[in-house]
């Protein structure tokens, strides 16, 4: 008869069963957290009264894009707006836009938001305003592009399936009227040249439009001057100092 009397299972596992060593997270240096994050050493850490929203690649509206699109989802734009305009340590707002465009309605949205702000803004043109970024370049306090920016004018365009009926033809085109009315209400130029701009032929490879460099854009009061960083914090810094100079005189109206 074996003496060697057989555990129980549950007991024989406990006993057999190594001893698993807790691996502790390993907190990454704040240098090395920079870097992975920022692509430097040192990123600025001062407070500032200026927030700074950016609206690159592609506008995405409610259909969501290819994952190597890089876009701009407008449900995040929305909230960050909401968020700037309750601050009140946040003075003003400086837009930096470099976009092909993209969804109609969601680019309108954005831009009705900025226009609505009771806070100064100041939108920048860095590389590309185009298509649906127009209306959401002109839509702030005052507008400035780069040197060797470039806006995109063009008619309303649709993907997919297009139902060819009159009732389609004539829903395009009152969301073009939609585009055109809200460019020409907040920029200098005027509703015949936008529309001659918009319709222009021979000047884009297969499309109808025009390619509107810096010194046109405000030629034709598009925008209101040709800059970059510096010149868009100096302007939003005046557009602060002449509100905070409205409110203590008790002039300052929303």
């Amino acid at each position: 008869m074996n003496d060697n009397k057989r555990m129980p299972k549950s007991n024989q596992s406990e006993a057999e069963a190594p001893d698993i060593p807790v691996q502790e997270e390993k907190q990454l240096s704040p240098v090395t957290e920079s870097i992975q994050q920022f692509g430097q050493t040192q990123s600025p850490a001062s407070e500032s009264n200026i927030f700074c929203m950016t609206i690159i690649g592609q506008v995405e509206g409610h259909l969501i894009l290819p994952p190597q699109n890089k876009t701009t989802k407008y449900e995040h734009i929305i909230p960050q707006l909401v968020a700037a305009e309750q601050n009140p340590k946040i003075e003003g707002i400086l837009i930096i836009l470099n976009t092909v465009g993209g969804d109609v309605e969601a680019g309108l949205a954005i831009a009705e938001m900025i226009a609505s702000l009771s806070k100064p803004t100041v939108t920048v043109v860095i590389g590309g305003g185009h298509s649906i970024g127009v209306p959401i370049a002109v839509a702030s306090t005052y507008s400035l592009i780069a040197g060797s920016a470039t806006m995109t004018i063009h008619p309303i365009r649709m993907n997919g399936l297009v139902i060819g009926v009159p009732q389609t033809f004539e829903y395009m085109e009152k969301m073009q009227e939609r585009v055109v009315r809200f460019v020409t209400s907040h920029s200098n130029i005027s509703e015949d040249m936008f529309k001659e701009l918009m319709f222009k032929t021979g000047e884009l490879n297969r499309d109808i439009g025009t390619a509107v460099g810096s010194t046109d854009a405000v030629k034709y009061g598009l925008m209101d001057a040709v800059g970059g960083i510096g010149q868009a914090i100096a302007q939003l810094n005046k557009l602060m100092g002449d509100k905070r100079q409205a409110i203590q005189a008790g002039g300052y109206t929303q």
